[in-house]
């Protein structure tokens, strides 16, 4: 997901997004740990979402805009 999706979603938005992701992670996680990963990448693609979505919503909470 590109940062300029991620800041036009709404702060709700956000969170759902950010919850959806950290379960996502969890479960390639677990996955990833059994050995049935099909595409290892796609942990480091959603972590990398997870800080995008966590920097933006302190940016907001900031006040800061960009």
């Amino acid at each position: 997901m590109r940062v300029s999706e991620i800041r036009n979603l709404s702060d709700q938005d956000l969170e759902l997004k950010l919850e959806d992701l950290k379960e996502e992670l969890f479960n390639l996680r677990f996955r990833s740990a059994v050995g049935q990963l099909e595409n290892p990448m796609r942990i480091r693609t959603v972590r990398k979402t997870i800080a995008r979505v966590m920097t933006i919503m302190r940016e907001r909470e900031l006040g800061i805009n960009q």
